[in-house]
């Protein structure tokens, strides 16, 4: 009698463990699914949200990612103020200071083979042992790729520059135009090397503030496009569709 007991008590164990695991394997199903839709609906609102130049990758990817990147967004501090510290030295010294590249390399080699030249000889009084100079040679590989990377983006440039005078896109041409305005208005402002400087110290910045505060900056940017396709919708009305334009040549069949 007691053996039975027993086990209905044993089978009463089980069933209600059966039926716990159904509700709990229902619930987790159900809280997956729910996550799964949660996921998907903020994937869709993200694909809908608008993105400068219409991004789709991070602005590290943007900026070509790797080291580049991780020294414009300033991933390390150390370094990156280093090297706009750095240019900023290099800028006053030529700029503010008026100190020619040719003057400073000349200095430069003077002062270092002066005292490579005394601390060679005072060596032998002083009972050392003499410096020993590196073998200073330039690889031939990396100026290669130099050179190829230099000519290959020469030649996309003047490709940019074909295709833009061809006429096939007036929107670019017109951006190009009013792009190169701006560089002549800048570059008669100052000289080239306070340009370069003011570029350095752009790409040093911008990038940073736009990868904080991208959803302020993408939605305020999102209302001047839209005010801009206003404004050059009504310039296309009023100018660019009474320019007379010459019949379009029909191409020849082969």
């Amino acid at each position: 009698m007691a053996d039975h007991i027993k086990e209905e008590e044993k089978h009463g164990e089980s069933f209600m463990e059966k039926i716990a695991e159904k509700i709990h394997g229902h619930g987790s199903s159900s809280s997956s699914s729910s996550s799964d839709s949660d996921d998907e609906k903020t994937a869709s609102l993200k694909s809908k949200v608008y993105r400068l130049f219409g991004r789709e990758k991070p602005v590290h990817k943007v900026l070509g990612g790797g080291q580049p990147a991780d020294l414009l967004l300033w991933k390390d501090k150390k370094v990156s103020g280093g090297v706009l510290g750095g240019v900023t030295a290099i800028w006053v010294l030529f700029d503010l200071l008026e100190y020619h590249l040719l003057a400073l390399v000349c200095h430069g080699l003077i002062l270092g083979l002066v005292g490579l030249f005394l601390y060679s000889n005072a060596s032998t009084f002083i009972k050392k042992s003499p410096p020993k100079i590196p073998v200073v040679s330039i690889p031939e590989e990396p100026v290669l790729n130099f050179a190829s990377a230099l000519r290959i983006g020469i030649n996309e440039g003047f490709a940019t520059l074909r295709d833009i005078a061809s006429g096939k896109d007036l929107k670019k041409f017109l951006s190009v135009i009013a792009g190169l305005w701006v560089l002549s208005f800048f570059g008669s402002c100052c000289d080239f090397l306070t340009l370069l400087y003011s570029i350095t110290v752009l790409l040093f910045t911008v990038p940073l503030v736009y990868d904080k505060y991208e959803d302020q900056v993408d939605c305020f940017a999102e209302k001047a496009m839209v005010e801009i396709k206003k404004q050059y919708a009504v310039f296309n009305t009023k100018v660019l569709s009474k320019i007379p334009r010459g019949p379009l040549k029909e191409k020849k069949s082969d």
